[in-house]
């Protein structure tokens, strides 16, 4: 049956409010083609699963300590005691040499506080379309699903499936992308998604590929059939200073914006942020944008310069 199609998810989360319209739950899958230096999920880019290390939910060898002995490479050791933040104990958790995980998550089977879990778990179409139904009191009109990643449509067969599921029992649908992927694949699923929530990262093709691993022509193509077929696009512009907040770019993403018509129902401008960096540490990885966010000046000017297009746009 294709309600039995697995995926492979990090996240569900309820109770939604800034991925689309209304209230909304939002399906995130994992896998991503391109590679965004600001991405502030970094548990999404894989399609494995990762090892995630949460510190603070160690309990500490004192009480525990099952992983020592179970990873196959040593990767896991004791740390050096630190003062409890409760009391005047001392505790002593784990520390991971990340130089020699390799991700079996042998770890995580024996972890009774989930400091080591895996970072997603796999599930039915009809499993994922149980759980979102049950907010379906809380969706109202403007509410719904949104299938958001990573990018979902690197899993097309899963996305496509849990996207028509969810119409057919008259919830809208949301479907957050890159627009990097076939447009063959768009083309089907239109008639099951309401709105694309469709990222923009760079207006020139070379200087996109040199950021994000991938030219923008596949993107931009897609983007204008989306249109012409009747779908519609919230653009998503996210906003790095130094790396694609040039006024020559964000001119022509306006132009660009503007040529879709009355397709595109609204501009986000998304001002960079480095909110996401505590979550490479939990996985091992090095955060290596080191940058600050634009100013409240700067993402005003450049609203009122996509407005100045006859956009409608808001600061995200």
């Amino acid at each position: 049956m294709s309600t039995e199609i697995k995926g492979k998810l990090y996240d569900i989360q309820g109770y939604s409010v800034h991925d689309g319209p209304g209230i909304r739950t939002t399906v995130f899958l994992k896998g991503c083609v391109l590679r965004c230096p600001w991405c502030h999920s970094p548990e999404s880019i894989n399609f494995n699963f990762e090892l995630s290390w949460f510190e603070v939910r160690c309990v500490g060898t004192e009480k525990c300590g099952l992983c020592l002995d179970v990873c196959p490479r040593g990767a896991i050791s004791k740390a050096e005691p630190e003062k409890s933040s409760t009391d005047d104990s001392f505790i002593t958790r784990i520390k991971i040499d990340w130089s020699k995980c390799r991700n079996c998550l042998s770890c995580t089977k024996t972890c009774p506080s989930q400091a080591l879990k895996p970072s997603g778990y796999e599930a039915t179409v009809e499993e994922v379309f149980k759980r979102v139904a049950k907010d379906k009191t809380f969706y109202g009109q403007e509410g719904g699903v949104t299938i958001s990643g990573g990018e979902p449509m690197a899993q097309f067969e899963f996305t496509y499936e849990l996207a028509r599921r969810c119409k057919e029992d008259g919830i809208s649908v949301c479907l957050d992308t890159t627009g990097y992927a076939p447009w063959e694949n768009y083309r089907k699923i239109l008639p099951y998604v309401d709105l694309f929530l469709y990222d923009l990262k760079h207006m020139d093709s070379d200087k996109c590929k040199e950021l994000v691993g991938a030219n923008n022509e596949l993107i931009l193509a897609n983007a204008r059939r989306i249109a012409e077929n009747g779908g519609k696009l919230q653009i998503r512009v996210p906003v790095i200073p130094t790396l694609n907040d040039s006024w020559d770019n964000l001119e022509k993403t306006a132009a660009f914006c503007r040529e879709l018509g009355e397709a595109v129902t609204l501009v986000q401008l998304l001002p960079y942020h480095s909110y996401g960096s505590a979550k490479y540490a939990r996985l091992g990885l090095p955060y290596k944008l080191n940058i600050n966010p634009p100013s409240d000046q700067e993402m005003q000017k450049y609203l009122e310069l996509m407005q100045s297009y006859g956009l409608k746009a808001q600061i995200h």
